[in-house]
């Protein structure tokens, strides 16, 4: 698989692959009753009362997805809610099993989304050195970086909020810090979810330069948003998912005016 990932992806193309999506299949079990509750507590009490099992029930969420990703792209993920995007990054990096097909990726694919993991309880400061040394930086790039990571979020704009706990942070703020962490490093492979629908224009601007950036320095990027402007702001191509499916995979010029035509219509 090594090889193939080096190679070129055809006879003509010369770029390089950084991630092979290959009939990819993901497949949710959820429970439709029972209130979700599973524990050993809520199964002794369903013993006691004969009440019977909440019902397991699968949804097909990634149905045959196949495209290959290049080094130096920025590839956009479109579509309507529900419609698999947020699926599909957690497949290629990693954190879902496929039913079927396979992801290969060059490099370790890092996902950044508003709901990525910091510590409330720690202050922002912290979380990022911790965040940074979890990405790979050493202590002395961490000090080098600390201050430009902290000014690229805002989080002290107003006040010195860098040394407050998380729990402090409004979700824009925590999210602005999550992105500036991530952006700190350039990735093989960086997808961010909806990370740049937060803040405010400038924040926002500062974001896709450095999605531009990070572009530049070999990366891949896929960038999941509601905003066709992000989009066309920052990927040069897009995919369009639909219940699953991928409906269009092309320039993102193209691939957006088709989405809104078909949002239009619904």
């Amino acid at each position: 698989m090594a090889d193939l990932l080096d190679a070129p992806a055809s006879g003509t193309d010369t770029r390089v692959p950084t991630v092979i999506v290959d009939n990819l299949h993901v497949v949710y079990r959820i429970n439709t009753g029972g209130g979700g509750r599973n524990s050993p507590v809520a199964a002794l009490r369903r013993i006691a009362t004969r009440k019977r099992a909440p019902t397991v029930r699968e949804v097909h969420a990634i149905r045959g997805v196949s495209f290959v990703a290049h080094r130096g792209e920025a590839i956009g993920l479109i579509g309507s809610n529900g419609s698999g995007k947020s699926t599909l990054l957690r497949a290629v990096a990693g954190l879902l099993p496929p039913r079927r097909g396979k992801v290969y990726t060059q490099g370790q694919p890092s996902l950044l989304g508003v709901n990525a993991a910091l510590m409330n309880d720690l202050t922002g400061e912290r979380n990022v050195v911790l965040g940074c040394l979890a990405m790979g930086m050493s202590p002395a790039e961490v000090r080098a970086k600390y201050d430009g990571i902290v000014q690229f979020s805002g989080i002290n704009e107003r006040d010195d909020f860098a040394s407050l706990p998380m729990r402090t942070y409004s979700s824009g703020m925590a999210a602005r810090l999550r992105f500036s962490i991530a952006a700190a490093k350039s990735h093989d492979v960086l997808m961010i979810d909806e990370a740049l629908a937060t803040g405010d224009a400038a924040f926002q601007r500062r974001s896709e330069e450095r999605v531009r950036e990070l572009r530049a320095e070999a990366g891949t990027v896929f960038l999941v948003s509601h905003s066709n402007k992000s989009i066309l702001d920052t990927c040069e191509r897009s995919i369009w998912l639909e219940s699953g499916v991928i409906r269009m995979d092309g320039p993102s010029t193209e691939v957006v005016k088709a989405y809104q035509e078909y949002a239009n219509r619904r």
